[in-house]
C-alpha cells in the first residue's frame, strides 16, 4: 500500500506558496455529520435527550476550481447541505445541481446513500450530478428503484470507480485526487471503500465503516499505523466505545472499538495521535456527548472526535 500511496503523492508534488493566514483555505474539509447511520435520537428512542447526531458525511470545498463535493449522501442531506451552503455558497449558475460537482459514496448502507432519494423528481430534481461509486454500488443504483429513476430522469450521472484489490485514484482537478481503497465490511449490496483526499500539500482519509483493521491488513490494504503515517487527517470508524457498550455480547458485531484503536496507537508521538478524528459513532457511544468522561479521555490521550461543523484546511501543514 505504501508504495502506491507515495507514487500518487509524488505525482502531485507541485510547489505552491502558503496561503496567508487571513485568506480562506484553498481546499477545505467540513464535517456535516459524525453519527452512525440512524443518527440520534434513533427511531424508537424519541425521548433520548442526549446530543443530536446526524449521520456521517463530509464536504470538500475546492476554492481554486470553484467546486464542491459531498462524501456520502445521508438521510439528513437537507440539513447537511444547508450547513454546506452556509459555509461555502454554491457558485452562481450551479443551482440546478445544488452546487454539487460530485457525490462520492462509500457503500450501500442506509446512512451513506439514502440521501440520494432527495435528488429525485419529487424533491430537488437537479440535473446530472456526478455520483462516484464502485461497480457493484453503481449497478445497484442503476437497476433498483427508486435509484434507477434518478438515472433515468437524469438527476444523477453514475461514474463507476475502477475496481481493484488495492488503491485506485480519480483526479477531480489538476491538483486534487480522490483515492478509494476497498475495506472489509458487510457488503450485501455493494463494495465498501475508504476515500482519501489528496492535495499537493496535505492528505485526508474518510473511512467511516470498517469491520476490523486486522482484516484490512490481511487483505493487503495496509495497517492502521501505515495510514496514520501517510495521512494528515484521518476520519475513522468509531461506532462503538468498547465491548460493554450495548449491555450484551458484542463479539458478533464488527467495527473497531474506540478504546482499542487508541490503545494500538498510544505509543505514537503526540503529532501522530492528533491526526486521528473518530467519526460514525453510535447513539449509544458515550463520545457522542462532548462533556462525557469518555470524550475527555479521548482528548487526554491526544486523539480527536469529529463533530458537526468542524473545518480543516488541506492547504499546508501550517494552515
Amino acid at each position: 500500500m505504501r508504495t502506491a500511496l507515495f507514487v500518487i503523492a509524488g505525482a502531485l508534488a507541485i510547489s505552491s506558496l502558503p496561503v496567508a493566514a487571513q485568506e480562506p483555505c484553498k481546499v477545505e474539509l467540513l464535517v456535516l455529520g459524525a453519527g452512525q447511520d440512524a443518527g440520534a435520537p434513533q427511531i424508537g428512542n424519541a425521548g433520548d435527550e442526549g446530543p443530536r447526531l446526524l449521520p456521517s458525511s463530509i464536504a470538500l470545498i475546492d476554492r481554486e476550481e470553484g467546486k464542491r463535493y459531498l462524501f456520502d449522501a445521508s438521510p439528513a442531506i437537507t440539513e447537511q447541505l444547508a450547513l454546506f451552503d452556509s459555509v461555502e455558497p454554491p457558485a452562481p449558475g450551479s443551482e440546478g445541481r445544488l452546487g454539487l460537482d460530485g457525490v462520492f459514496l462509500t457503500h450501500a448502507h442506509m446512512g451513506h446513500y439514502l440521501g440520494l432519494a432527495w435528488l429525485g423528481f419529487e424533491a430537488a430534481d437537479p440535473k446530472d450530478i456526478p455520483v462516484y461509486a464502485m461497480p457493484r454500488m453503481a449497478e445497484f443504483l442503476r437497476t433498483n428503484g427508486p435509484w434507477s429513476q434518478l438515472v433515468e430522469f437524469g438527476n444523477i450521472e453514475l461514474v463507476s470507480l475502477p475496481a481493484s484489490d488495492g488503491l485506485q485514484a480519480v483526479a477531480i482537478s489538476p491538483e486534487l485526487v480522490v483515492v478509494h481503497l476497498p475495506v472489509p465490511h458487510r457488503d450485501e449490496f455493494s463494495e465498501t471503500v475508504g476515500l482519501g483526499i489528496i492535495t499537493p500539500e496535505m492528505k485526508a482519509l474518510y473511512l467511516p465503516d470498517l469491520d476490523s483493521w486486522a482484516e484490512l491488513q490481511e487483505m493487503g490494504g495496509g495497517s492502521l499505523q501505515e495510514f496514520v503515517d501517510y495521512y494528515d487527517y484521518l476520519f475513522i470508524d468509531a461506532t462503538f466505545w468498547d465491548d460493554n457498550e450495548l449491555g450484551r455480547d458484542m463479539s458478533a458485531i464488527p467495527h473497531p472499538r474506540v478504546k482499542a484503536t487508541m490503545d494500538s496507537l498510544q505509543d505514537l508521538s503526540a503529532d501522530q495521535r492528533a491526526k486521528v478524528h473518530f467519526i460514525h459513532y453510535n447513539h449509544s457511544n458515550p463520545i457522542r456527548d462532548p462533556q462525557s468522561a469518555e470524550s475527555a479521555e479521548v482528548a487526554k490521550r491526544g486523539f480527536n472526535i469529529a463533530r458537526r461543523g468542524m473545518r480543516l484546511c488541506l492547504d499546508s501543514p501550517d494552515s
